[in-house]
Order: structure tokens, then sequence, then C-alpha cells
């Protein structure tokens, strides 16, 4: 695992402020030169620490159906669910935890409906005991 120094830490947030921001603005805004940045942002990626380059659009937010779903497991049956749930193009991100749920999935859907839907199929799967889920509204 490579060592994240104080100078990789504001590279970090300086992308996660510009993800499009040329190595002359990164290293403005990180204090070191124009090489290092480079050889530091080489380093990140080659070492799995930045795995991509994105952007974010308030299209998502307008356009999709976004909830948390929690899922309680029947525990023999847990990898199981796991990989029906990564099945499912619209659970989005899927998350282990403790306390009173075993999952929590983040689901996006393009409609109510297909919304639905989702809730349905992950209902249906072998394994799910219960389900608690919550519409995200608006992002704060």
């Amino acid at each position: 695992m490579t060592e994240i120094t104080e100078t990789d830490h504001r590279l970090l947030a300086a992308l996660k402020r510009n993800a499009r921001a040329s190595v002359t603005e990164l290293a403005q805004a990180t204090g070191v030169a124009r090489a290092t940045v480079k050889s530091r942002l080489d380093r990140l990626v080659e070492s799995g620490t930045i795995r991509r380059f994105t952007i974010e659009t308030d299209l998502e937010d307008r356009e999709m159906v976004r909830a948390i779903t929690t899922i309680e497991l029947q525990g023999s049956m847990s990898r199981s669910v796991v990989r029906s749930l990564r099945a499912i193009p619209h659970v989005h991100a899927l998350h282990s935890t403790n306390g009173a749920w075993d999952l929590v999935a983040e689901i996006r859907a393009s409609d109510l409906r297909s919304f639905d839907q989702v809730l349905r199929k992950i209902r249906d799967i072998p394994g799910v005991l219960n389900s608690e889920t919550s519409l995200l509204l608006n992002s704060a």
C-alpha cells in the first residue's frame, strides 16, 4: 500500500475540487513543482489510490430516483445475496454494515416504476429476510 503524504493529501483535495485541473494548476494549488505533481499523480494512479477520474453532474439528481435500502440477510446465504444484488444494474453501490441491518444498497432508477421493480427484485432474492428503503429527496 502506498504511503500518502501531506502533499498527496493536498493533491487529492485539489483534484476533488476540480478533476480537470491541469498539472500546472495542481502545482499552484499544492505549492509543489509540476514535475512533483506529475510523479505523484502517476504513483497514485499506479498504486490504485486514484482509481478513476470522473465528473459529477446535477443531471443524476434531477433525472433519477435515488434511495438507500438497508437489507437484513439470512446468514448462510449472504454471499449468494450479494452476488444477486451486484447483478442488478440499478444497485449503484453496496456496503456491508454492522447493527440491525447487514447491507446498505444505494439504488438509482430512472423513474418510480423502475424503482418499484428494483425493490421487488431485491425482496424476491432468496436469503433477503427484510428491507427498509428511504428515498433521497435532496442533497444538502
